[in-house]
């Protein structure tokens, strides 16, 4: 049975609505990164650059391999219940971590002299720009688009339950796979903080 055949209608009360004004929470880690940026304190750098990472790796590696397979499992309404929750946090959430935690590092690169690294040493920059590349296009161009498709969906009278699954498909995908390329990029960060 599908989320449309059971018709599901939602209760304003119980669906939250993406309200920016109640997103002022992102204010505090922005303001953290323009202190440490200002500071010019390579320590403080590198702490935001850091956990900014842990917290954005952390978040797509659980949400790909922990929350995908737990979603597929549970009953549509339990399903629906925590998307109509979630959805609305990610969409200040991720892209939160991946601007605080790419900005901190180019600051962190360029106060360290990475950008003016000799090749073959710079190819470990550019595999490091090309991975945040890719990411960026993914979370933006994939993620967030199909983030905000399910939660429209799923707010509707009678949701499309075959529409809901291909997008929920994509999405754990594109998070699985933007956890690897984390974890690639990990290692790039490990080359730089051990000495090219």
């Amino acid at each position: 049975m599908s989320i449309g055949e059971i018709g599901l209608v939602p209760n304003d009360t119980f669906v939250p609505k993406i309200e920016v004004a109640k997103q002022w929470w992102v204010l505090i880690p922005l303001a953290i990164m323009i202190a440490a940026i200002s500071s010019h304190v390579l320590w403080f750098i590198n702490f935001v650059h850091v956990f900014g990472g842990i917290l954005w790796t952390g978040t797509d590696l659980f949400m790909g391999f922990m929350i995908g397979p737990i979603m597929r499992r549970i009953t549509i309404q339990a399903r629906r219940e925590i998307i109509l929750r979630l959805m609305p946090k990610m969409l200040f959430y991720m892209p939160l971590l991946s601007i605080v935690t790419t900005t901190a590092g180019w600051y962190m690169a360029e106060w360290l002299g990475f950008f003016s690294l000799p090749f073959p040493y710079a190819w470990w920059l550019i595999s490091a720009l090309s991975i945040v590349a890719i990411l960026t296009v993914q979370g933006l161009g994939i993620l967030l688009p199909t983030n905000l498709k399910i939660y429209f969906e799923m707010r509707k009278e009678k949701p499309d339950g075959q529409k809901i699954q291909r997008l929920m498909k994509t999405y754990v995908k594109v998070v699985a796979i933007q956890g690897l390329m984390q974890v690639g990029i990990i290692v790039v960060m490990s080359r730089f903080a051990t000495g090219i």
